[in-house]
């Protein structure tokens, strides 16, 4: 995997902290260097403000690099030590080729879920319903008739995502409407697709998409 990250490319990364504004930041950084254990990169700069970013030795990082297609191949690593050379380079932990998720903007993984989601329209009382299925480019649920009015274009959501070591997660993001049908029964299926997400919880969801392909493939 080693190969695939080159010197001067770059590398998007979010800080993993339970401060939910600091997590949605995100960072771009050079790299300096590959080595089989480490990655060195320059100091991370916010890509909204130009700040740079300074880091501490333990620092959880979910990062991602785009490849020749626009594929964006992404990982967890951490901070495990710094150096000097003119200026100050950050070493990342090498990840596993295994633990790397390859994907295609175009070709996001879609499966059968039942999580629970609260959608918001506008100023009205956020309603919470249960998902039909989920990817990393959207998800649908389903509620009843009188819950979502059908002039609604765009919602405010959190999902909640249960893995399978037993971890919760909740993802914020922003969606636009892209279709409600009513179903036989008189509710509705409401499908939805992401208009904002940051990139880190994005990679969570495609994480637990490809824990549940894989249960699938299991049965």
């Amino acid at each position: 995997m080693a190969q695939l990250m080159k010197i001067n490319q770059l590398l998007h990364l979010h800080v993993n902290t339970i401060d939910e504004e600091e997590a949605k930041q995100e960072y771009k950084a050079r790299i300096s260097d590959v080595l089989p254990d480490r990655l060195w990169i320059e100091t991370p700069m916010n890509e909204r403000t130009g700040r740079l970013k300074r880091l501490y030795t333990g620092d959880e990082v979910s990062a991602f690099f785009v490849t020749d297609g626009g594929v964006k191949n992404y990982f967890q690593t951490s901070v495990i030590g710094f150096k000097e050379e003119g200026i100050r380079l950050v070493a990342l932990a090498m990840p596993d080729p295994a633990s790397i998720t390859k994907i295609q903007r175009r070709s996001f993984l879609r499966i059968p879920a039942e999580l629970e989601i609260s959608v918001q329209a506008g100023e009205t009382v956020p309603i919470v319903a249960l998902t039909e299925d989920v990817g990393g480019g959207g998800v649908s649920f389903t509620c009843k008739d009188s819950e979502f009015p059908d002039n609604v274009t765009q919602v405010n959501c959190w999902l909640l995502v249960t893995y399978k070591n037993g971890t919760l997660e909740h993802l914020p993001f922003k969606a636009e409407v892209v279709r409600v049908k009513t179903l036989e029964t008189g509710r509705k299926i409401v499908m939805l697709q992401f208009s904002e997400i940051t990139d880190r919880d994005r990679q969570k969801l495609i994480q637990y998409c490809f824990e549940k392909q894989f249960d699938f493939r299991k049965k």
